[in-house]
This record gives structure tokens, C-alpha cells and sequence, in this order.
């Protein structure tokens, strides 16, 4: 019974103030440039969020995001005609602001790492990490829905591709533009 009691207590602490824990969905378009490669990729991305924090405040996310490639840039065999698509998990710090305004601004800094398909003659999967800043805006419909649209900036670096002589290792610059809604509770 106390234990009871005590989870009924902390569940209503946590309802008592304006919804914090946060959950997520945001569909965008990505263009990646590599900085060592004369190469480009353009593809369509969607990440699942789940976060902790107040909307003029501070808040951490954590995501999970999926890009589906279009482009063959690691890929060397004639079998396939673009590169796998890509999956990654990521970890991000939000500041929301308050300026009295209908929406409400915020920036972002976080990392991440993540893989893709790839096809090889030495390798199927290739892993890469990267660093994120990103800024965007909150259009709140009530106290448990909103809308968000934001703009990504990633440093990327994959991991090295196994050539029979060498190793190369690729980095690029992501843009991400995304919008999204949020369901907080």
C-alpha cells in the first residue's frame, strides 16, 4: 500500500505544473555536402523524439532519426543503385525562450552517432558520429500540443572506408529542415 501511495504521489507531482516529458514526430529534408569529396546527397529524413522539459525553459531530447538515401557516394558495387539508408540516434540540449510573442524561438546543441547500409567489397555497414546546433520556433496549439519547425546544422564524420590499399575517411556538412508536432504530458 505504500508503495502505492508513493508512485500516486510522485505521478501527481509530475502532473501538478505544466507538462514536461514530451513525445515527438518530424518529417524533413536534408542536403549533405562532404568537405574531403567531391560529392553531394540530397534525401528525405524522419526522427522520433522523446524529451524532458518545459517549452521557455531548458529541455534534453533524445531521437531517433532515419534518412532515406538517394544517392550512391560509399557504395562501390553495380549491384545497387544508391547507398542503404541511414539510422541514428542522438542526444540534444534545448533553451526555449519567452518573448510574449504567439511562438516561441529556441536553440539546440547536441551529438549523435549513427549507421548506414553500405555495399562494399570489405564492408556492409558504415558508422559515423556528428555534432549538432540547431535553432528554430514552437507554435503552441494548447497546453499539450505544438508544431515545431527547426534547422539542423551537423558536422559529420564517418568512420574509414576499407579500400584493398588504403583507408579514406569521409566528413560532411548536413542542413536539415524539419517540421514537426509534439504531444506533451
Amino acid at each position: 500500500m505504500k508503495k502505492i501511495m508513493l508512485f500516486l504521489l510522485l505521478v501527481s507531482s509530475t502532473y501538478a505544473e505544466s507538462p514536461k516529458t514530451y513525445l515527438g514526430a518530424s518529417f524533413g529534408y536534408l542536403n549533405e555536402n562532404f568537405t574531403n569529396a567531391d560529392a553531394q546527397a540530397s534525401m528525405n529524413s524522419m526522427k522520433f523524439k522523446a524529451g524532458y522539459g518545459e517549452r521557455k525553459a531548458y529541455a534534453v531530447e533524445f531521437s531517433l532519426d532515419y534518412a532515406q538515401s538517394k544517392a550512391k557516394i560509399f557504395s562501390s558495387s553495380n549491384n545497387v543503385s544508391s547507398d542503404g539508408d541511414r539510422y541514428g540516434l542522438n542526444i540534444d540540449i534545448v533553451k526555449g525562450f519567452d518573448f510574449d510573442v504567439y511562438v516561441l524561438p529556441f536553440v539546440k546543441a547536441g551529438f549523435g552517432a549513427g549507421r548506414m547500409r553500405v555495399d562494399r567489397e570489405l564492408q556492409d555497414k558504415l558508422s559515423y558520429g556528428a555534432f549538432s546546433v540547431g535553432a528554430g520556433f514552437l507554435i503552441p496549439i494548447n497546453e499539450h500540443f505544438d508544431l515545431e519547425v527547426v534547422c539542423d546544422y551537423k558536422k559529420t564524420s564517418y568512420e574509414k572506408i576499407n579500400l584493398i590499399s588504403s583507408q579514406i575517411r569521409y566528413e560532411s556538412n548536413l542542413n536539415v529542415l524539419y517540421f514537426g508536432f509534439n504531444t506533451r504530458f
